[in-house]
């Protein structure tokens, strides 16, 4: 199918912010879309050039994701399409609108399903509102019946952290390959509960030393990968001698606004971070996804965020900072500086506690 080896494996198409769920982080609904008179999703034709473009660009997946996907009407006309010319589809859905009808246009199409939840069912309907855990196990069970069942995804928060196994439990249960972890983003929607939702760095680094621990107790059965910078950090220091390998091969949590990274959002727009509604790129309706993906490789802004040494404060001293520098998004959400340090970081800097003990 491709020309060549392309820049990414994956392009992913937020095809809709629509959803009939109400999570306390989500992070793309429509009451947070913070451009005044945005263009409305785009038709089934411009979904096409969107397909079109990422075939031209040679990544060899094509990711969906919302909101929620399956409410757009014509979203399996759009997977048809992609699969037609060669693709293989990922998509990502909450099982609040799963039905026979989108099962089985998930399974004639042979679409790679991850389905998200937040914790077991007391934690989830917390977040997600009562009987939403019961309608995502049994999407889980029917995607896993039809052997489509890729990825369980949760978003870690206060009312989870303590319970990560009961993730990588259902994923071995229902037979995903992976279970994915992402910290929590203070973007749309969890910007406004981030007080009652955010994990302190404490709980975060004590929950990341356990995903490390529990990718150890499953491996060679669910593979645990975890969305976040400083999980980096975590491994170094707990996993020096396979470090390398995994950090180049099986890592997927690196922050993405150095320039390495594109996706679409709804109404066509390019953009550079998967959470950040800021630094858009370009239009489909005017640009190539390829001509964008160049132009970012040489943005000023991007280039200074791939050079660590821009970052400030114990970021920017940090001795990880190469393989972390923390959530550009998150810092630019509490301080209102992109290049400033993460304050969801729990680790000091050897040349602070240097400094500290010289006192």
């Amino acid at each position: 199918m491709n020309k060549g080896k392309a820049p990414l494996f994956m392009v992913t198409w937020r095809c809709t912010r629509r959803c009939e769920g109400n999570c306390l982080y989500c992070s793309f609904n429509p009451e947070f879309n913070p451009k005044e008179g945005i263009e409305p999703e785009v038709n089934t034709k411009e979904a096409f050039r969107i397909v079109d473009q990422i075939y031209e660009f040679g990544s060899p997946w094509f990711g969906i994701s919302g909101g929620e996907p399956l409410v757009r009407e014509d979203i399996f006309e759009v997977i048809a399409y992609a699969k037609k010319i060669g693709f293989e589809v990922s998509l990502i859905t909450s099982g609040l609108t799963f039905d026979e009808k989108r099962y089985n246009g998930l399974v004639k199409n042979e679409v790679h399903t991850a389905v998200s939840v937040d914790g077991p069912k007391e934690a989830n309907d917390k977040i997600r509102g009562p009987g939403s855990y019961d309608k995502a196990v049994y999407a889980m069970k029917k995607l896993s019946e039809a052997n489509i069942l890729d990825c369980i995804v949760v978003t870690m928060t206060k009312y989870n952290f303590k319970y990560l196994e009961h993730i990588i439990e259902l994923a071995a249960q229902y037979k995903a390959r992976m279970a994915v972890f992402h910290n929590l983003v203070p973007v749309g929607r969890a910007q406004v509960n981030i007080n009652e939702l955010a994990p302190s760095p404490e709980e975060y680094e004590w929950a990341f030393n356990q995903l490390y621990d529990l990718s150890k107790k499953y491996e060679g059965k669910v593979h645990v990968n975890v969305y976040a910078p400083f999980y980096a950090r975590i491994v170094r220091q707990r996993n020096p001698a396979d470090f390398w390998d995994w950090f180049m091969n099986k890592y997927l949590g690196k922050c993405t606004m150095g320039g390495n990274y594109i996706s679409v959002t709804e109404n066509g727009d390019f953009r550079s971070c998967g959470f950040n509604e800021g630094y858009r790129l370009g239009n489909v309706k005017n640009k190539t996804l390829t001509q964008c993906w160049e132009e970012l490789q040489h943005s000023e802004l991007h280039l200074k965020i791939r050079d660590k040494n821009n970052l400030k404060g114990k970021c920017g001293v940090c001795e990880y900072r190469e393989i972390c520098g923390g959530c550009r998004t998150r810092a630019e959400f509490y301080t209102g500086d992109l290049f400033a340090s993460d304050p969801a970081c729990a680790y000091v800097p050897r040349i602070l506690r240097e400094e500290v003990s010289r006192r």
